[in-house]
Order: C-alpha cells, then sequence, then structure tokens
C-alpha cells in the first residue's frame, strides 16, 4: 500500500513570478486555503509519470491536479458566476489549443484552452479575482495553465465537484471486488453497450442517491447498473486505478495535503466489501479498466448535484 503524503514540497507561484526563481517550500496544513487569487502550488516531480486527473472545487475554488494517485499540484481558479455556475460532475478533455478565442462571448481570448464540453465550458487562462467571476469556465493563473497543458492529454478525467474539499474523506462503497452476487444484487438490470465508445479512458460514476454505477469510456456512457450499498454515502470521494493484479483492482483514494486519513492511500478491504452489484456487471468493467482509469463516489443524484444543478454525465460527441 503507497503511504499518502500530508506534506508536500511545492512551488508557491504567483503569475508574475520566473518560474525558475522560486524555491521549494513546504505546503503545510493551511498552505493551500492560504494562497491568494491567482497564486499555485506545482512539484511534477513527486509523481514525475503516470495518469493525470485533475479534481476542480467550486466551493473551495481550487483545482487539484494527481499524477499516479499523488497530487503534484494545487492552484486557485475561477469558477462560474451566479447565472452561469459551473456544472459539476465527470467531464473529459475534448480538444485543446495554446490559443483559442470563444465563440460565445465578444471572441474573448482564452489562452491554453482545454475544453469539457462543446457548449462552452472549458479550462483556461484568465482573470482570478478571488470568486466566481466567469461565464462557466475554469479560470486558471497563465503560468499554471501552461504547465497543466503540458501534462494533459485528451480524454483526460476531469471532476467538478461542489463540495468543499475535494475529495472529501469518507468511507466508500467498494467497486470491482470478487465477491459473489448476494440476494440484494442478483436480480438487479444493467446494460451493457461497449459500442457506444469502442475506445478513450474509462471513468466509474457511483451515486449513493440513486444507487446507480455508470461507467463512461472517452465520455460517452457504456454501462450502468443498479448498486446496492452498506450504509449511507455521505461526502464525495475520488479514486484513481494503480493496477490489476491476483488480489483484483487497486484503487488509490486522491489525497490533500493535511486532510483526515490521508494515510490511508488505497480503497481497504472494509470499503470493497460495501458494494453489491451483478457479477456480469462486475465483469464486463474489468475488461475496460486499466491504470489511470477514474473512479467517482458521490453521495448526490446525478440528476442533482445538491445545488439544483444536474450532475452532469457529458459525451464526446460534436454538437
Amino acid at each position: 500500500m503507497r503511504r499518502a503524503l500530508t506534506a508536500l514540497a511545492l512551488l508557491v507561484l504567483t503569475p508574475g513570478a520566473p518560474l525558475q526563481a522560486q524555491t521549494p517550500s513546504i505546503a503545510t496544513d493551511g498552505a493551500i486555503e492560504a494562497l491568494k487569487p491567482g497564486e499555485f502550488l506545482w512539484a511534477p516531480a513527486i509523481a514525475p509519470e503516470g495518469p493525470v486527473t485533475i479534481i476542480i472545487s467550486l466551493t473551495a475554488q481550487r483545482a487539484y491536479v494527481y499524477r499516479n494517485g499523488l497530487p503534484i499540484g494545487v492552484s486557485t481558479v475561477s469558477t462560474g458566476a451566479k447565472g452561469h455556475e459551473t456544472p459539476t460532475g465527470i467531464f473529459v478533455i475534448l480538444q485543446k489549443a495554446e490559443k483559442h478565442r470563444s465563440n460565445l462571448y465578444s471572441n474573448a481570448l482564452m489562452p491554453m484552452m482545454q475544453r469539457l464540453t462543446w457548449d462552452g465550458i472549458a479550462m483556461h487562462a484568465g482573470n482570478l479575482p478571488g470568486y466566481p467571476a466567469s461565464h462557466g469556465c475554469i479560470r486558471l493563473p497563465l503560468p499554471f495553465a501552461k504547465l497543466l497543458f503540458g501534462v494533459t492529454d485528451l480524454g483526460l478525467t476531469v471532476v467538478i465537484t461542489d463540495d468543499p474539499l475535494a475529495p472529501e474523506m469518507t468511507a466508500a462503497p467498494g467497486l470491482l471486488d470478487n465477491r459473489p452476487d448476494d440476494d440484494r444484487s442478483r436480480e438487479a438490470r444493467f446494460r451493457w453497450q461497449p459500442g457506444n465508445s469502442p475506445a478513450g479512458p474509462v471513468s466509474i460514476m457511483v451515486s449513493g442517491r440513486d444507487r446507480r454505477i455508470v461507467v463512461l469510456r472517452n465520455g460517452i456512457e457504456i454501462g450502468s447498473s443498479a448498486i446496492a450499498i452498506d450504509g449511507p454515502v455521505t461526502r464525495t470521494e475520488a479514486f484513481t486505478l494503480d493496477r490489476v493484479d491476483t488480489e483484483g483492482p487497486h484503487w488509490l483514494r486522491l489525497p490533500l495535503p493535511g486532510t483526515a486519513r490521508a494515510s490511508a492511500a488505497e480503497m481497504t478491504p472494509q470499503e470493497s466489501a460495501r458494494g453489491h452489484f451483478p457479477d456480469a456487471f462486475r465483469q464486463h468493467i474489468r475488461s475496460v479498466i486499466g491504470p489511470g482509469t477514474t473512479l467517482l463516489i458521490t453521495r448526490d443524484s446525478m440528476r442533482s448535484s445538491g445545488t439544483g444543478k444536474a450532475m452532469t454525465i457529458l459525451t464526446g460527441e460534436d454538437p
């Protein structure tokens, strides 16, 4: 089991500062919360290789970048203002462009654009006033946007949540374990249509409120099933798949520096005993997952994010 870091050697950077001139500092408890608008932390050497996942917290106005299950960067952001709220849910990067102009808002500049939807939501460099101020996009400091652009690929998973922290630490329903079905899941119906998206990164979403599990490939739904969960799902958590071996899948919790239970990096057997769904569906999932697969477990409905907005599951198709 990997040991998560509770204090990270990170670069504290401001938009106008040269990268080479910065001295590494330790991001201890409170350092992330103390970041001023436009500041960010970046330490790619913590995990030089591996799959990248991005989690954006609307409440905290922070973007968290993980590589191989370890945090390598945190940035202040500015998301959608009232009336233009940034949607929550699982997204994939559909398009990248170093130089881009908005087709919707007065030809506005969107440097280092990474598109999440075809109707106008993207991550890009922009003004950060210290509060939500965009038309729905996620604005990033320009130096951070450049660094992030350099470590991402098309199809990479981006999770947007309205939880205060992303993710909050809580016991999570287990998935893809090797136990046989029980009476609660044996009769559950499921859909499996891998032809909807033959290739691409795989993401899995579990809704505690809906008692539903959905599998996405390249942002397109390829399967869904009912899931029985022992006990309530009270908060949101995210995991990335480290490996699959004879013991089964090894899911790494995406930790935040200084949060409780940060040392419990891997989903425990006790957590893996909470979820129950058809074994046939489990085997289908096992056939498409691999290192870097993202698992999001949310307390919210896939129809409502808890704020009245839909918990969006987007497709990667052009409108």
